[in-house]
């Protein structure tokens, strides 16, 4: 009711605006004769309401329309100062122009050092999403000093607390976090999307992204917590949106390469272009990369491009295009059991596994702006894609017998469209803005599991492909959706942030699966093809509000409660082999989350997140085993095994210590930084009793991670010490099993590295990870890349040498 009040009351409460430049203001003669030019890209700050909007081309910004009183307008430039001023809104637009004066003429080019922090939290109202009181982090590539060839997430994500992260190889392959307790498995509980659109396989069926973005061609990484299900969708985890680079707005042509050779045969080449012809702007990359891996049989090569387009056909109208393709082929060294890590966590007894990944995407966007306070954002997206394992899956304490290789295939087609219009107003005079949006999702994704053939090389191919020895399986699935969501200022200090989402959501499984039961000699005595046919079809409702104080201009009281639903996935509704089955009546999961925060800064050298949560998981989707009354058979039962409940404390703090000291002016920073996050999980209410009580498998009590950042002019550094403490790999809490997939992950600490050096055109940085060459392991595989033990990488160096012309 408070929106459509809202919309409505904005309708007809249209207001003033605000307007003006951005830019440099020099001394161009003896004179004093001076010249202005604007500054593309620089934020400027309304409050109240924390508003921000970036300066155009042309260094042109706007606000509005605003309801009468008095406001204060913000920005900075690094080097030149701090401009602020109040102004009063009557009934009258007003421009305000900020001049930043240099006492030098104007050269082809002006260089700043921006040195701000590398991750701070979104505002109310970005670009076409609305974040007002909602636990979110933004990390600013440009502002880390770490090891980005590698896609080294351990240092990418430092400062957003409590991620669990999962290392699978050495050269950032596939990225794996998870948060707040849930599995980081190829981050599978969070909507992964890039530039706003989805990445993964299928973002209901199989939210799983074995597509990682290269961080080297990223600007920034968004990260919305919990409360994100009611714009994105329906993941507990929240929302992950990587950020291309655009190409310089000044230049019509800029080259950047960046060649990194490191330990265990690494080498990665990143080579991009981009620039502004016209009103066309372009931005491509290429990177390649192969390694031998830090354990036998682990050799990897990848590559990837991306190119895309933005052009302003008129200041209200604006068209882009993109396309992404990504291949890799990676050797799986497979799992260890524990006594096989204890002994020699390098070691591989698997030399005949494979995996390979192709992926397409493309999308098309525009943006359109039907009026100064109304903008509308359309989407249009696709993927084309398939994924390839291959290999003996045994148990890990079994020798590969060396006969026809498991192979596992899977292909995925979906397209979807996501269409949203932002209207910004004044309310009880002050701003707000509605944002409202739809979506249409369709998929159509293929799974075959069969024999292949029995040598080593990489060759993915099913010897009986109209016919697969194990499954063969069809998914169809579509979502359709509409959101949402509204901000409103009650008053200078206090916001609400309501919000609903409406789902459809079909998931379908069409195919079979092969029963051959055989003697002990070996012999087949009974071979069946079984059809299993699933479809469920429901509509879902998702409602959610938050709330936020500001007792102090830069301080920041929030809370926030949405619900939260996860979907049947294709793994729930398959039926891969005669010793599995699934319950007729499985449910879908659901739940809620909800946060208490206080967030702030003090003057430019300190800020800090401080928040608890609170997760509710009901109808959790496992596996138990049973026997079979009449032929006391055992199998694994599919079903809906138990609630929990996921409680926790998450808390970030960074402070620039010469800042700190008074130092305002120094061109020298030296960064402190924490993230620590307390996590208690446990199961509820499960009628079984090995799981009830038990702690949620992935769900590390303490995550801590800390370290310090040195910049000074051209040089920058930094240390790194992470820690984890111990967690389990399943619901039982098992501490080992013979075949290394259930047990404890012990506690670990590694210690990471890295500094770099601008000079003119080039830049040389150089890294450690795993500094104290710690043997530790972040999972423990069922499959793939297992199973077992997963090995992670001991101490390695690497070396980047940078030219950007």
């Amino acid at each position: 009711m408070l929106m459509i009040c809202g919309l409505l009351l904005g309708s007809f409460v249209l207001g003033q605006r605000i307007s003006g430049t951005v830019g440099y203001e020099a001394n161009q003669r003896s004179d004093s004769t001076k010249e202005r030019w604007g500054a593309a890209g620089e934020t400027v700050f309304l409050m109240p309401g924390n508003l921000q909007e970036k300066t155009d081309s042309l260094g042109r910004y706007s606000f509005g329309p605003l309801a009468p009183g008095t406001y204060t307008l913000r920005t900075s430039m690094e080097g030149l100062g701090l401009n602020e001023v109040s102004v009063t809104v009557t009934d009258q637009d007003i421009v305000q122009d900020f001049y930043f004066h240099q006492f030098y003429s104007r050269l082809s080019g002006v260089e700043i050092t921006d040195q701000t922090n590398s991750v701070n939290w979104m505002r109310n109202v970005e670009g076409m999403g609305i974040y007002a009181a909602r636990k979110c982090e933004l990390i600013d590539i440009s502002r880390i000093t770490a090891n980005l060839a590698t896609n080294n997430a351990r240092q990418i994500f430092n400062n957003v607390a409590g991620l669990n992260i999962w290392e699978n190889d050495g050269g950032g392959l596939q990225l794996g976090i998870g948060g707040r307790g849930l599995s980081p498995n190829r981050s599978s509980n969070f909507n992964t999307r890039q530039n706003g659109y989805d990445i993964a396989a299928d973002a209901l069926g199989y939210p799983e992204s074995y597509y990682s973005p290269p961080v080297e061609a990223l600007r920034r990484i968004e990260v919305v917590r919990g409360a994100a299900s009611l714009q994105y969708g329906t993941q507990f985890g929240g929302m992950v949106n990587f950020l291309f680079k655009e190409g310089p707005q000044d230049k019509k042509i800029e080259f950047t390469s960046r060649q990194t050779g490191g330990s265990f045969g690494f080498f990665s080449s990143f080579n991009s272009l981009g620039g502004q012809v016209g009103n066309l702007n372009y931005y491509a990359f290429y990177q390649g990369k192969r390694g031998n891996g830090w354990r036998a049989n682990s050799g990897f090569q990848q590559h990837t491009a991306y190119g895309g387009l933005r052009w302003q056909i008129s200041p209200k109208f604006k068209l882009g295009a993109e396309y992404t393709y990504m291949h890799y082929l990676a050797q799986q060294a497979g799992g260890l059991t524990d006594a096989m890590f204890a002994r020699d966590p390098r070691q591989s007894i698997r030399d005949r596994n494979w995996f390979q990944v192709d992926w397409n995407l493309a999308a098309l966007t525009a943006d359109i702006a039907l009026s100064p306070s109304t903008k509308l954002n359309i989407r249009n997206f696709g993927l084309y894609a398939r994924r390839d394992a291959l290999g003996f899956l045994g148990a890990i304490n079994r020798i590969d017998p060396l006969g026809e290789r498991d192979l596992i295939t899977g292909a995925f087609q979906n397209f979807g469209n996501e269409t949203r219009l932002m209207h910004k107003y004044s309310f009880l005079k002050h701003p707000a803005a509605i944002l409202v949006g739809a979506r249409y999702y369709q998929g159509h994704t293929t799974a075959a599991q069969g024999l292949a053939n029995a040598g080593s090389s990489p060759d993915f191919e099913l010897i009986n492909p109209e016919q697969p020895e194990g499954s063969d399986y069809v998914f169809p699935s579509r979502n359709v959706a509409a959101f949402a969501e509204q901000v409103m200022h009650l008053s200078s200090k206090w916001t609400l942030a309501p919000g609903i989402r409406y789902e459809f959501i079909r998931t379908a499984s069409e195919g079979s699966y092969q029963v051959r039961n055989t003697d002990l000699a070996g012999n087949v005595i009974y071979e069946a093809t079984i059809a299993d046919i699933r479809s469920r079809d429901r509509q879902i409702l998702l409602g959610g509000l938050g709330t936020s104080y500001e007792p102090g201009e830069n301080l920041e009281v929030y809370a926030n409660i949405s619900r939260n639903y996860r979907a049947i996935t294709f793994n729930d509704m398959r039926v891969a082999n005669p010793n599995f089955e699934i319950d007729p009546n499985l449910r879908d999961e659901k739940g809620f989350n909800a946060d208490l925060g206080f967030r702030g800064n003090a003057g430019n050298w300190f800020n800090f997140d401080l928040s608890a949560f609170y997760l509710y998981y009901q109808d959790r989707i496992g596996q138990v085993l049973k026997t079979d009354s009449t032929t006391y058979r055992y199998y694994r039962y599919r079903t809906n095994v138990a609630d929990s409940r996921n409680v926790g404390l998450e808390c970030f703090a960074e402070a620039d210590l010469f800042r700190m000291l008074g130092n305002q002016l120094s061109t020298t920073r030296l960064t402190l930084f924490g993230n620590l996050a307390w996590i208690d999980a446990r199961y509820l209410d499960s009628q079984q009793p090995a799981f009830d009580g038990k702690q949620v498998e992935f769900a590390p009590k303490v995550n801590l991670k800390t370290g310090l950042s040195l910049s000074h002019k051209k040089l920058k550094a930094s240390l790194q010490w992470s820690y984890l403490s111990s967690q389990f790999s399943d619901a039982t809490n098992a501490i080992s099993s013979p075949n290394a997939v259930e047990g404890l992950i012990p506690s670990y600490h590694v210690l990471d590295a890295t500094v770099g050096y601008t000079w003119k055109w080039f830049t040389l940085e150089g890294s450690c990870n795993n500094a104290l060459n710690r043997m530790y392991f972040t999972r423990r595989a069922a499959a793939y890349p297992g199973p077992g033990i997963i090995p992670s990488d001991g101490r390695s160096f690497f070396l980047t040498l940078q030219v950007k012309i």
